[in-house]
């Protein structure tokens, strides 16, 4: 997410008065504490200092699930920057649903490339079973298999962690008994030829490597899936992405519900977590919609 374009979308729909000094996403952060949850942070999946993931807690399990489901949201910014502090507005909305959230960090270019943010990925959805399996968390009753949801850049990871079984499987962790579905929001499935110029490098351009983009996968993919797509977007084509991926998931025989979201934009899509955004349509009720469904089959 770019902060300045969030700080204008906030700003069209709260007083500018409000936004004092503060940048968008300190606006939209603060206000999530409307929602009660319990957090701990910066929890470490790897020596590096930077892969530290934030763990959001409801306050119960859920009375009509028999376990709590455990989604992970992987955060865009073009694989060039963001940050898991950023996105405290996302974990705690859907804890406040009564999921267990996690917001990992990620290695971002120029320190990485491609793979090398995929193996973050990975490596935090194992020390999060790891951490989950503890007695600590015992009442709340966490499930083994994840939904992974991403934004963005972040709907790439989490698409690629879902569909390419390579990636949880070099964690010595069983695929099918660690990802129970995929959500993506604006989601980069389909990106070759790259124009973005910050986006090219990630990716080895003009080098692109075989089978690294999620719709080369999608002929096997049995994981059940929610793709969210904004009003319009000007920076990730909608029919060359969301559109594609789901007809080609649901050509394999896969479960793909896409969803547009009335009012939004690349940025604003996301945004729609945050009760600021309200005059927005809601991702919430499709998020919450799905996840609800596959917990209960």
């Amino acid at each position: 997410m770019n902060p300045a374009k969030l700080l204008i979308a906030t700003a069209k729909v709260i007083p500018l008065f409000m936004l004092g000094s503060c940048s968008a996403l300190d606006v939209v952060n603060s206000v999530s504490k409307i929602y009660p949850v319990d957090i701990k942070a910066n929890i470490p999946f790897d020596e590096n200092p930077s892969l530290k993931y934030d763990l959001y807690l409801p306050n119960g399990p859920r009375q009509n699930l028999k376990e709590t489901p455990v989604v992970v949201f992987f955060y865009g910014g073009s694989w060039n920057r963001g940050n898991k502090s950023e996105y405290e507005f996302v974990g705690r909305r859907l804890a406040s649903l009564g999921y267990i959230a996690a917001v990992p960090n990620y290695r971002l270019y120029p320190e990485v490339r491609y793979p090398e943010f995929l193996e973050d990925g990975a490596k935090s959805i194992k020390a999060m079973q790891d951490e989950l399996s503890k007695p600590a968390y015992g009442h709340l009753r966490p499930a083994k298999q994840y939904v992974l949801m991403g934004h963005s850049a972040g709907a790439y990871n989490a698409a690629m962690l879902a569909l390419d079984q390579r990636w949880i499987s070099a964690q010595g962790l069983s695929h099918p008994q660690s990802v129970k579905a995929f959500i993506g929001l604006a989601g980069a499935y389909n990106i070759y030829p790259i124009n973005d110029e910050e986006v090219r490098p990630v990716f080895h351009h003009p080098n692109y490597p075989t089978r690294s983009q999620p719709i080369d996968f999608s002929a096997q993919g049995t994981v059940p899936s929610l793709l969210l797509a904004p009003e319009t977007d000007t920076l990730v084509s909608i029919e060359k992405n969301t559109v594609a991926l789901g007809n080609s998931l649901r050509g394999a025989g896969a479960r793909s519900e896409l969803v547009s979201i009335k009012g939004t934009d690349h940025i604003t899509l996301i945004g729609t977590m945050s009760p600021l955004l309200f005059l927005k349509g809601s991702s919430v009720q499709p998020i919450s919609k799905f996840i609800d469904s596959i917990y209960t089959h």
